[in-house]
């Protein structure tokens, strides 16, 4: 069955809006139900990104690959598994769609829709926890599709709940995630000044996760 690029598209819009309405949706609940207990509320928003990440793979990856992720489309590109035009495409939709769930997470909590970031999330420590997570993510997935492709939904959730607690800036790993958490001043918030070295780390984490793929992985092995 052949997709055509308007579905993919309408995917990647709808997978990145209901990640960003779980990452900031539960970071308001998490934080509201933990008094003040910090971390409380990030068990509770890693456990439900983690699980909502995976529900969203499995559904929407037989249509657009589910990629949510500007590094990851950018990976495919370079990998020649994606052309550039389409790929363009699949960012701008990445990017409307996170957006679009940041909105939807302040309305459900009945917060004012329009906000900038003001939590600090500076430092060297914290891009090369990102450069570290977004590499991690990529690894995971250019893993599983080459050898356990149906494991694929389940390991990327797995690997952003661990995420979470492991890195030191939390395991933001998508520069879409990371655009539209600068506009909630919740839990899952940036300041914008911070924003511009998380995403250098994460796109830094592409070529970095190609070459150790083809370093690790045996191109005769059977693929996917």
């Amino acid at each position: 069955m052949t997709i055509g690029l308007s579905r993919k598209l309408i995917a990647e819009a709808l997978g990145a809006m209901l990640l960003l309405a779980i990452v900031v949706g539960s970071g308001v609940m998490g934080e509201r139900l933990a008094a003040d207990n910090s971390a409380i509320a990030l068990l509770a928003n890693s456990i439900a990104t983690g699980a909502g990440l995976t529900v969203l793979i499995l559904i929407f990856g037989p249509v657009s690959g589910a990629h949510f992720n500007p590094a990851v489309t950018a990976a495919f590109f370079a990998a020649g598994e994606i052309k550039a035009a389409p790929a363009t495409l699949y960012c701008c939709a990445q990017l409307i769609g996170a957006l679009a769930g940041v909105a939807l997470a302040h309305a459900m909590f009945d917060l004012e829709i329009l906000q900038l970031g003001s939590t600090a999330r500076s430092g060297a420590g914290q891009a090369i926890g990102e450069l570290t997570a977004t590499f991690g993510l990529l690894l995971t997935i250019l893993g599983c599709v080459r050898f356990r492709p149906e494991a694929t939904a389940v390991a990327v959730g797995l690997f952003i709940t661990a995420g979470y607690w492991f890195t030191s800036s939390t395991s933001f790993a998508n520069p879409a995630v990371t655009l539209a958490r600068i506009f909630t001043d919740t839990f899952a918030g940036i300041r914008p000044g911070d924003a511009p070295a998380f995403i250098a780390a994460q796109l830094a984490a592409v070529p970095a996760a190609l070459i150790a793929s083809r370093l690790v992985f045996p191109r005769g092995a059977p693929a996917a």
